[in-house]
């Protein structure tokens, strides 16, 4: 029998409990994800700290501490994934760009910015505003640019 499962709905009841978890643990919920892939489920969790490193003891104590709540909310069989989000990690929404300010990116750009042929700059975000967009450290000529967020095409955090 096959059971029709609106994703929205699910993730609108389980991110509270998600997010109260985490914090609880001292990290943040960066990312949740319920799909479904080749026929079964999966609730992906990506976590991230300021202060610390997403350890594998981590990730197991936060699946300890929602499996069993998790289960009652969800209709389903799943599979949970608990996880960093890695150290090239593309970024999937604005808020992405508050959350690593501080952090060495990778920036592609729609249009070159005026005078300039270049799509592709690396360096560290200094700001977000949802108006007036990113403020960025460019690494190779070290000036400080305003990008607008309309011109950024995609960013991911890199490491050297």
């Amino acid at each position: 029998m096959k059971q029709d499962i609106n994703r929205h709905e699910v993730l609108e009841k389980i991110t509270p409990l998600i997010e109260n978890t985490a914090m609880r643990f001292g990290f943040i919920p960066i990312e949740i994800e319920f799909v479904k892939e080749n026929h079964r489920w999966f609730l992906r969790i990506y976590l991230y700290s300021k202060e610390k490193d997403v350890t594998l003891d981590d990730c197991e104590n936060i699946t300890r501490s929602l499996n069993d709540f998790l289960d009652e909310l969800i209709p389903v069989k799943y599979f949970l994934e608990v996880s960093s989000p890695g150290l090239e990690r593309k970024f999937k929404s604005d808020k992405e760009f508050l959350i690593f300010k501080g952090r060495r990116i990778s920036l592609k750009l729609r249009e070159p910015l005026a005078g300039e042929s270049e799509l592709i700059f690396k360096g560290e975000i200094i700001d977000w505003d949802d108006n007036e967009g990113l403020t960025f450290f460019r690494f190779d000529d070290g000036q400080e640019i305003q990008i607008s967020k309309n011109n950024i095409k995609s960013a991911k955090l890199y490491i050297d």
